[in-house]
C-alpha cells in the first residue's frame, strides 16, 4: 500500500548564505512574546487542551541513549485558532519532573509562533522541563546554526495529500561524543546544535521517543469552554495504509551500554517500549514493528481528528 503512492522530499524553504555566513529569521520583540506564550504549554505535566500520543524507550540499568531518529511524514493539521498548535517530532530526554532535560525536533502548525498556519521544520529544548529555560528554534541563545542553507523556522513547501504523493523528512538528534554537542539533522543536512553546556543532565538519554503533541490554549493555559483540540498529524486515525495516517519510519535509536564512543543506531526494542494515548477517541497511535514487505524497517502510525477531547 504505502509503495503505490510517489514519496517527494518536502522542498523546506532555503536561503543560501555566502561562506561564513548562516540563515537564521529575524527575531522581533513580538516574536519573543508569542514563543513565550507557546512554550509555557510544552512541560511534562498533564494540562486541560494539552494532549499526546507517542512511543518511548526507556533505558535499563547501566544503559544510556545517545541519538533518536525516523522518518515522518509531513501534513499540515487543520488548526482553528492562533491559541491551537499541532506537532510531530522525535526526542531525547533525561530526568524527571524539575530535572527534566529535553530536545524536540520535527514539523509543527503553530500560528501563534509563525503568524500564520503554515508548516514548518522546529526544533525545542529544555534544562528545567520547561520552567525557566529553552525555547523554540533560534529565538533565544541556545540552538547554534551551522548549515548555509536549511534553517529552524523554515517552511515547509509541501506536504502529504491523503490517499496521494506522501511527502517525508528524516529527523535524527545525535550527541557528539567528544564535545557532547547534541546534533540535529532534518532532511539529510545537518542543521546545526544544542551546546553540551545548555542541559544540567544531558550527557547521555534516558528515553527517546517519537509521536505528536496537540495544544489548545489560553492566557490561562486552560481551553476556553467548548473548544476543540486540532487535528495531528493528517487528521486521520491510523489504519495499517501509510498514505492514510501520519507515520514515523525507519525508526531507530543510537544505544550502548557503558561506551558512547562505541554506540550505533539500531531498531527498537518492543519490549522497552512505553505508549502514551492520553485520549483514544481524539488521537491514536499504532506500532507496527519491522514492516518488511515495503520496506519501511520499524515503523509507527498515529494521529487523529481531535475534536471534543477535554469534555
Amino acid at each position: 500500500m504505502y509503495n503505490s503512492t510517489p514519496k517527494l522530499k518536502p522542498f523546506l524553504e532555503k536561503i543560501v548564505c555566502p561562506i561564513g555566513k548562516v540563515p537564521i529569521r529575524r527575531t522581533t520583540e513580538d516574536d519573543l512574546t508569542k514563543s513565550k506564550s507557546s512554550f509555557n504549554t510544552e512541560a511534562e505535566q498533564v494540562i486541560p487542551g494539552i494532549h499526546v500520543v507517542e512511543v518511548y524507550m526507556r533505558t535499563k540499568v547501566n544503559e544510556s541513549y545517545y541519538g533518536v531518529s525516523g522518518t515522518s511524514s509531513i501534513y499540515n493539521p487543520t488548526v482553528t485558532s492562533k491559541d491551537q498548535s499541532s506537532a510531530t517530532h522525535a526526542w531525547v530526554q533525561n530526568g524527571e519532573g524539575g530535572g527534566t532535560n529535553k530536545i524536540y525536533a520535527g514539523w509543527h502548525v503553530d500560528p501563534k509562533l509563525h503568524g500564520n498556519e503554515g508548516t514548518y521544520a522546529y526544533a525545542e529544548w529544555t534544562s528545567d522541563n520547561f520552567k525557566n529555560t529553552g525555547c523554540f528554534n533560534l529565538r533565544c541563545p541556545g540552538f547554534v546554526q551551522t548549515s548555509q542553507e536549511m534553517f529552524l523556522d523554515a517552511r515547509v513547501e509541501r506536504i502529504s495529500a491523503y490517499n496521494g504523493v506522501m511527502i517525508e523528512m528524516p529527523i535524527t538528534l545525535t550527541k557528539d561524543s567528544e564535545t557532547n554537542n547534541w546534533w540535529l539533522s532534518l532532511d539529510n543536512t545537518w542543521v546545526g546544535y544544542f551546546p553540551a553546556a545548555l542541559f544540567s543532565n544531558l550527557k547521555s538519554a534516558d528515553k527517546v521517543g517519537w509521536g505528536g503533541r496537540t495544544t489548545t490554549t489560553s492566557a490561562t493555559s486552560i481551553p476556553p469552554l467548548g473548544m476543540v483540540s486540532p487535528q495531528m498529524g493528517s487528521g486521520y486515525f491510523p489504519d495499517n495504509t501509510f498514505h492514510h495516517g501520519s507515520y514515523f519510519i525507519h525508526m531507530q535509536y543510537q544505544y550502548q551500554p557503558g561506551n558512547h564512543a562505541n554506540a550505533i543506531f539500531v531498531p527498537p526494542n518492543k519490549d522497552r517500549m512505553n505508549w502514551v494515548r492520553d485520549n483514544k477517541k481524539c488521537f491514536g497511535i499504532e506500532y507496527y514493528g519491522n514492516v518488511k514487505d515495503n520496506g519501511l524497517g520499524y515503523s509507527l502510525q498515529f494521529g487523529g481528528p481531535g475534536g471534543q477531547c477535554d469534555a
